[in-house]
C-alpha cells in the first residue's frame, strides 16, 4: 500500500511519515509520543546538581572567562599571557595550552609567585588542569632588584607617614608629661592614702595609666589598634609567665603593702617575729630590719613577717618574770611561799600592782618546787637583771629562815666490795662541826638589792643612730601617726 504523509502540529516544525497499516489510532498514539519527547522540560526540572552547587560554594573565587565564548587553547593561552604581563613578578612566565591542559614554565622570584601563578591559571574558563613547571630564581641579580624596589617602596611609605608618626609621638609624650605632673602631687595622694608608701604606689599607677591612654590614642591615630590588641595579648601571656616566675617577689611586695596598712609595730619596738628577736630599726618596701640583742643587723623578708606570729614586748611596758626554787620536802611550803613573796615585795623594782604571786608547781621525791612570779616596768628595769636579782634575794631569805634548798641525793651500793677501814688515830670529824667550818669558809652571799636592774638603753641608742643615718637612703614605711593594729 502507498505511504501517506502525516504532518505534526505547526508548533513542532517537524514532519513524520506513517503507514495506514496500523489504523488511525496507532498513528495518533505515535504522534502523541513524539510530541511528548519534543516538548520543552518544565521549569521545575531545570535544577543545578547538588554537587555542582557545593563546589561553587566551596570555591568563592570567580572563574576568568577566555576571550572567546567557547574557549580554545589559543584563547586560554592569550588570556593567561595578558594577565601575567600585567603582573610584574609573573611577566616572564611561558604558557602552553594543549586540550585544555595548561603548562607553566620559566622562573619567578619567590615560591609565593609560583603558587600565585598556578591559582590564576586554574581559574580561567576551559582549563582542565595546570602543570606547574615554574622554578624559583636563585640568581643573586634576580634578588637584588626586587629587594631594592621593596625597600624603596617602604622608605617612601615611611617618609610619607612621618608627619603622622610625629603627631602620634607628640601625643604619647604629652600624656607622659601630664601623668608625671599629676604624680608629683604627693600631698593629694598622701591625703587619700593611709601612708607614704601607698601614696607613692598610687602616684606610679596614675603615671602608668596616662601613658597607656596616650599609647592607645596614638595607635588609634595611626589606625594600628590591631597592633595594640596583639601587644596586650602578648603582654598578658608574658605577664602570666613572669608572675609565676617572680611570685615570691610579688608576695613580698603585697605583704609590704599590707604591713604598711596594719602597722604591727613601731620603730625601736622589742619584738619577736617567728624565731627572730630584736629591736625594729625600720620597715622598708622589701624587708623589716631588726637589730638583735647582740647588736647585729637582721633583715627579715616582709612576706615572712606578714605570715609569722609577732610578739611585741614594748607595746605593754609591764612585763612578768618567773623562776622556780625548791625547798626540802619536810619544810612547810606555805611558809616558804609567804617568806619568798615578802622578800620579793621589798625589792624596789617589783611592782605593787599587779602584786607578786607564787604557787607550788611540783612535789618531787626530795623537794617541793615553788614558782615565784613578779611584775616590772620595762621602761625603768631590765628584764634579765630584775629576774637575776629576784632569784638571788629569794634564795638568801629562804636559807636565812632555815628552809633547806636540797640538792639531788644519790644512794650508792657496793656489792661484794671490801669495807672501808679507818686508820688508827684518825678521827672522823663531826658532821655538825664540818658544816659549820664550811659555812665559815664560804663567801657571804650578796643581797639582790645591790644588783643593777636599770633598763638597758644601749640598743635603743643604736637603733636611733641607725634610723638617723639611713633616713635618706632607704624609705621607712612605719608611720608613728597611725594607730597600731
Amino acid at each position: 500500500m502507498p505511504m501517506l504523509p502525516f504532518r505534526l502540529p505547526a508548533r513542532h516544525g517537524r514532519r513524520i511519515a506513517a503507514s495506514h497499516t496500523g489504523g488511525l489510532h496507532a498513528l495518533a498514539a505515535l504522534a502523541l509520543l513524539i510530541a511528548a519527547s519534543l516538548a520543552p522540560a518544565p521549569a521545575t526540572a531545570q535544577l543545578i546538581p547538588e554537587s555542582t552547587s557545593e563546589e561553587a560554594a566551596a570555591d568563592p573565587e570567580p572563574v576568568i572567562d577566555a576571550a572567546d565564548p567557547a574557549p580554545t587553547d589559543s584563547a586560554i593561552a592569550e588570556r593567561l599571557n595578558g594577565i601575567f604581563a600585567e603582573i610584574e613578578p609573573l611577566a616572564g612566565i611561558v604558557v602552553e595550552v594543549r586540550s585544555g591542559v595548561v603548562t607553566l614554565s620559566g622562573t619567578v622570584a619567590t615560591n609565593a609567585d609560583i603558587d600565585r601563578a598556578e591559582r590564576i591559571a586554574a581559574r580561567v574558563a576551559g582549563v582542565v588542569t595546570v602543570q606547574n613547571g615554574l622554578e624559583r630564581d636563585l640568581a643573586v641579580a634576580g634578588k637584588i632588584d626586587p629587594l631594592t624596589t621593596q625597600l624603596s617602596d617602604r622608605f617612601d611609605t615611611i617618609s610619607a607617614s612621618l608627619p603622622l608618626l610625629g603627631l602620634a609621638f607628640a601625643l604619647v609624650a604629652g600624656f607622659w608629661i601630664l601623668g608625671g605632673l599629676l604624680a608629683r602631687f604627693t600631698g593629694l595622694w598622701r591625703a587619700i592614702t593611709p601612708n607614704a608608701f601607698l601614696a607613692e604606689l598610687v602616684a606610679t599607677g596614675v603615671r602608668v595609666v596616662f601613658v597607656i591612654i596616650g599609647l592607645i590614642l596614638a595607635l588609634d591615630l595611626l589606625e594600628a589598634t590591631a597592633l595594640l590588641g596583639a601587644f596586650l595579648g602578648s603582654a598578658g601571656v608574658i605577664g602570666l609567665a613572669v608572675g609565676f616566675a617572680i611570685r615570691d617577689t610579688v608576695d613580698n611586695y603585697v605583704s609590704s603593702i599590707m604591713l604598711s596598712i596594719r602597722q604591727p609595730f613601731r620603730a625601736n619596738d622589742h619584738v619577736v617575729i617567728g624565731e627572730f628577736e630584736g629591736h625594729v630599726i625600720r620597715l622598708t618596701s622589701r624587708a623589716t630590719i631588726l637589730m638583735t640583742l647582740d647588736g647585729n643587723h637582721l633583715r627579715v623578708p616582709n612576706a615572712t613577717v606578714f605570715k609569722s606570729e609577732i610578739l611585741n614586748y614594748t607595746t605593754n611596758p609591764q612585763r612578768r618574770f618567773s623562776f622556780v626554787l625548791g625547798v626540802d620536802a619536810e619544810d612547810d611550803p606555805a611558809a616558804a611561799i609567804a617568806t619568798g613573796l615578802a622578800r620579793l615585795n621589798e625589792l624596789p623594782f617589783v611592782l605593787e600592782d599587779p602584786a607578786a604571786t607564787a604557787f607550788i608547781e611540783e612535789v618531787g621525791d626530795s623537794n617541793i618546787v615553788i614558782r615565784f612570779l613578779a611584775w616590772i616596768d620595762q621602761t625603768q628595769t631590765a628584764f634579765q637583771k630584775a629576774r637575776t636579782s629576784a632569784i638571788a634575794a629569794t634564795m638568801q631569805v629562804l636559807e636565812a629562815e632555815g628552809f633547806g634548798l636540797p640538792e639531788p641525793i644519790y644512794r650508792l651500793r657496793f656489792d661484794g666490795a671490801t669495807p672501808l677501814t679507818i686508820a688508827p688515830g684518825s678521827q672522823e670529824p663531826d658532821s655538825g662541826e664540818a658544816t659549820a667550818s664550811l659555812k665559815a669558809k664560804a663567801k657571804p652571799r650578796t643581797s639582790g638589792e645591790h644588783i643593777d636592774t636599770s633598763a638597758d638603753s644601749h640598743i635603743a641608742r643604736k637603733v636611733a643612730e641607725e634610723r638617723a643615718q639611713a633616713s635618706g637612703s632607704e624609705a621607712d614605711i612605719l608611720d608613728a601617726g597611725r594607730p597600731l593594729e
